[in-house]
C-alpha cells in the first residue's frame, strides 16, 4: 500500500465524518464538504492503487 493509497481512504473516512455531522446538525454546508472531501480521497486512493499496479506489472516478466 502507498501513500495516496493511505491519504485517500483517510479523506474518504474524514468526508464521511464530516457528511453525518452535516447531516445531523442540518448544516448542509459541512454535508457537502464531507461529499468533496470523500470525492477528492476515491480519486486519490484510485491514483494510488494505478501506481501500485503499475509498479507490479513493471516487476512481472513479460
Amino acid at each position: 500500500m502507498n501513500k495516496d493509497q493511505v491519504k485517500g481512504v483517510g479523506e474518504q473516512v474524514k468526508g464521511k465524518v464530516n457528511e453525518t455531522v452535516g447531516k445531523v446538525t442540518g448544516n448542509t454546508s459541512q454535508e457537502l464538504k464531507g461529499d468533496v472531501q470523500q470525492g477528492v480521497g476515491k480519486a486519490q486512493k484510485a491514483w494510488g492503487d494505478a501506481k501500485e499496479e503499475a509498479k507490479d506489472n513493471a516487476r512481472k516478466p513479460h
